[in-house]
């Protein structure tokens, strides 16, 4: 950041500050915001409703010129929080990510503040109902906190041996445990998992495909390309350019 973006951004900075106290607006306060997510993973909806109805009663800051876009940035902000905490109850990241996506457009594509304020409960209990499901897991807790260490650490180079080490079992019992509940190896399981977060990459970024394939451990980009296509049916290459054309067209 250069000095004048700094020094511009410092002035901004005091002069926001100064309106929120001068016009008594209060940011959500912290302990509120831990007590929400606390109430998100223990799956109390009373609890979580009642805490969002007392942290929606105060006046907040702005976040926009206009009072429709400032809600729509407050809820984004409701909503990973929301994300976070569900994942934290146990919820498998993607699954969250991808319900925090679905609000996040419903939150664009909504109009009325009236609307947008009930969106906000609506969003709490689906997120709440996402913990709820999580606990319904026909997976032991050995292996499911097997599958969220790989999904927090899919970037790692996840050995069998450090995952094992993480779940506080042997290597062998892990391995045999995890085939029987999950019907695949953990070698087959880590690589389904990258290559579909790889995908982001693919359609989203210019990323080399070789720079993709290291970047999630695979040994090299021939090896990636086989694994991909043994999951997906084409190549990564086929995969981005057959994604890519279909974004043009819809355009």
């Amino acid at each position: 950041m250069t000095k004048s973006i700094e020094s511009n951004m410092i002035t901004h900075f005091m002069k926001i500050r100064m309106n929120n106290k001068k016009n008594h607006y209060l940011h959500p306060s912290y302990l509120l915001e831990q007590q929400i997510m606390e109430a998100i993973i223990n799956k109390n909806r009373q609890e979580a409703s009642a805490i969002l109805k007392s942290i929606n009663k105060d006046q907040k800051p702005p976040l926009a010129t206009t009072p429709l876009r400032s809600l729509k940035n407050s809820l984004i902000c409701s909503c990973t929080l929301f994300t976070r905490a569900a994942i934290r109850g146990g919820v498998d990241p993607e699954t969250a990510f991808n319900l925090s996506d679905t609000y996040i457009l419903e939150i664009e594509r909504l109009i009325s503040i009236e609307e947008l304020s009930q969106l906000e409960f609506t969003m709490l209990e689906h997120f709440i109902q996402l913990v709820d499901d999580a606990e319904s897991n026909p997976y032991s807790p050995v292996t499911n906190k097997a599958v969220s260490y790989i999904h927090d650490h899919i970037l790692d180079d996840l050995k069998l041996e450090v995952i094992a080490k993480e779940c506080f079992v042997s290597p062998s019992y892990l391995s045999h445990l995890f085939k029987k509940e999950t019907g695949k190896s953990i070698i087959h399981f880590v690589n389904e998992k990258r290559v579909e977060e790889s995908k982001y990459f693919l359609l989203h970024t210019s990323t080399s495909i070789s720079d993709i394939a290291a970047l999630f451990k695979f040994c090299n980009q021939s090896y990636y390309t086989a694994v991909f296509k043994k999951h997906v049916g084409i190549t990564p290459k086929q995969y981005r350019e057959q994604h890519t054309t279909m974004v043009k067209a819809e355009v």
